[in-house]
């Protein structure tokens, strides 16, 4: 039996590298060898926790769970029923859909492994062929991006329209890459670390807000210009928000500064609830829409990513081999220290 490395959670706060049984394709399966994978906010939860509750049959005890599902890798073997992929192919992998669960999410696999294997695999179903120009690292953003892309779609932001979107992490600055490549007149990124916001500029923002400092509402006004909510009162013109940070003072910050229509579009998880002025809700009309995941985005971003790589690049802010995974997710646990966290994979 052929083994490989892969890592799971080790305890609260800990990880931990074990020899499992290699996967071996069926068929219609295909056999990718891991070069790179980031570090997600969700594999932090599951670090934080100490694993994931088992079912409920079995007492719902914490158990330890496979870690990763930001993937890029290339194929090692595919199965004789396989069509259009073969050994050596770069490619990307959607972490859902699998028979045996979320990749990284609580099935049985974890891309952070050294192979993972692709079930039913089919192009543009659960994996994707990549370019040969662009670096694993980068391609590892697809599934973030791709919840990114969503945020962006659901916001139906367009040309004309004047955005501000509250965190500056990976997701808050891929939208605003999105936002921008869509071709939205002007997009402002809210933030309290300056060095996010420097990030941010480095991206593609038009302008800057820094939260903990500034005062947001003269600051948007003095940007997207005055506008009123339905009983009058002056507003700050922006069309559109979008909440990457998922602080409950952002959902009161843009109630108060919400104009007659704006949207707000949630795609951060939201840690705990807030009070919400309802009041202040209905007198701007402000629609809320929920942003969760990638529907139909996970491979529709990759063309873009690839063309614009060196952009999207910028988000990555440490790239860790794979033999000192335990360092690469304590700087994820660190609150400030790292954006973005890809463990890489030796040739």
């Amino acid at each position: 039996m052929a083994t490989m490395k892969s890592l799971r959670t080790g305890g609260v706060d800990k990880v931990e590298v074990v020899d499992v049984e290699r996967p071996v394709p069926g068929p219609r399966d295909a056999l990718v060898r891991i070069r790179a994978c980031g570090i997600c906010g969700t594999d932090v939860s599951f670090l934080r926790a100490g694993g994931m509750p088992a079912r409920a049959h079995l007492g719902g005890e914490i158990v330890p769970v496979p870690l990763g599902h930001e993937p890029a890798g290339e194929i090692a073997e595919v199965g004789a029923e396989v069509d259009g992929l073969k050994a050596g192919d770069r490619v990307v992998i959607d972490p859902t859909g699998h028979p045996s669960g979320l990749i990284g999410c609580g099935g049985t696999q974890g891309a952070m492994s050294e192979y993972v294997l692709i079930e039913n695999a089919e192009i543009g179903q659960n994996v994707a062929v990549l370019p040969g120009h662009l670096p694993f690292a980068v391609a590892a953003l697809n599934e973030p991006m791709a919840v990114a892309r969503h945020a962006v779609n659901r916001s139906e932001a367009g040309p004309g329209d004047k955005v501000v979107v509250f965190g500056a992490g990976p997701i808050g600055l891929g939208v605003a890459i999105w936002l921008k490549l869509r071709g939205v007149r002007h997009v402002v990124v809210a933030d309290v670390i300056p060095s996010r916001l420097a990030k941010a500029l480095a991206v593609g923002a038009d302008a800057v807000v820094n939260s903990a400092e500034e005062d947001v509402t003269a600051r948007l006004t003095e940007l997207h210009g005055q506008a009123a909510n339905a009983l009058g009162q002056p507003r700050p013109g922006t069309d559109v928000y979008i909440d990457a940070a998922g602080a409950p003072a952002v959902f009161n910050t843009v109630i108060a500064n919400a104009k007659w229509h704006a949207k707000l579009v949630m795609v951060a998880v939201q840690k705990k609830g807030a009070d919400i002025d309802l009041g202040g809700v209905l007198r701007s009309e402000l629609t809320l829409v929920a942003s969760q995941g990638y529907p139909t985005e996970i491979f529709e971003v990759t063309p873009e990513l690839a063309e614009h790589h060196e952009r999207f690049e910028k988000l990555i802010s440490h790239r860790v081999p794979f033999e000192d995974a335990q360092h690469a997710y304590q700087l994820a646990l660190a609150p400030g220290v790292a954006e973005k966290v890809v463990v890489t994979f030796d040739d």
